[in-house]
Order: structure tokens, then sequence, then C-alpha cells
């Protein structure tokens, strides 16, 4: 007997996605691929991937045609839904975060977030690193003592204009 998976996409952080992007979630459970497998298909980065899933990020027409064959959604419900006409609106969830790996990153930037800017403002001048122009990326490095999470933000810096 196959077990076929499903997720809860009735409840958070799912069910304020548009429909089209619970299906996605529900059609990549159901057929066992990852993010980077959906991404490989696409030629994108896996967290780039995944953001679109949450609708943080906009696939193009192309991309989106390939996600939903590779998935066996409809590709004109999928365009109809978050096609070209569609803009994603960013920013999900509470703030602060209440899921316990979200909050760890938030918590992240509370803590190092004064230091790390005062490094890159040594470094760079006075600016900010660029969330728009950024890549991201997750890695696993196995460790003795645990496997350890390798999260870089490769971001694009932006000096401050005068005028």
């Amino acid at each position: 007997m196959s077990i076929q998976a499903t997720i809860p996409t009735d409840n958070s952080p799912y069910a304020n996605l548009p429909p089209i992007n619970r299906a996605l979630f529900e059609a990549k459970a159901s057929k066992g691929l990852t993010f980077d497998e959906i991404a490989k298909a696409i030629g994108k980065n896996e967290v780039w991937v995944a953001a679109a899933f949450y609708a943080q990020a906009k696939f193009s027409e192309e991309e989106l045609k390939k996600v939903a064959e590779l998935l066996g959604i409809p590709v004109a419900q999928a365009i109809g839904e978050i096609g070209e006409h569609w803009v994603p609106y960013r920013g999900l969830g509470p703030s602060p975060p209440t899921d316990p790996l979200i909050y760890r990153l938030y918590e992240g930037v509370l803590v190092y977030g004064h230091s790390i800017k005062a490094v890159i403002h040594e470094k760079f001048g006075d600016g900010i690193m660029s969330m728009i122009d950024c890549y991201v990326n997750v890695e696993k490095k196995p460790h003795p003592k645990g496997d350890r999470v390798i999260l870089t933000f490769d971001g694009k810096f932006l000096p401050y204009a005068k005028w």
C-alpha cells in the first residue's frame, strides 16, 4: 500500500497563501520532491524556489510553466492565478515570529545585528546590504557534536545617496 504525503494547507503559514501556492505545496509533497530538485529543473536556487512557493518571490511565466508541469498542476490555472499580473506581497507571519526556527534567525539579528552593521560600515562605508539583490544559500556541514547549518546571505552593497 502506497502512502501519499500531504501537508496541512489549512493552517499557518499555508492558509494565508494564494490557493495555487497551497496547490504547489500539496503537489510537491505528493510527488516527494525537494526544493532542490524543483530548483534544478528550472535552473534556480532552492531557497529562491521555496520563497516562490511561499508567495515571497515571483516565478517568470516560463518558470511557472515548468514547475506546474513538473508537479502535474494545470499550467493555465497556475498562470491565471500567479502569472504576469500577480505581484507578491512580501513579509509572511507575525513579528516577532513565533516559529522556533524563524525566531532563532530573528534572534540572531537582534543579538548580532548591530555588530554586523558596524563591521559592514567599516568594510564598505555608509550603506546597506540589499535583500532585493541577494542570494541565500543553506548548506549542511557534518560536525562531531551535531550537524552545522551554514547560512549565507550574499547581498549587494548599496551606499546611501547624497544629494
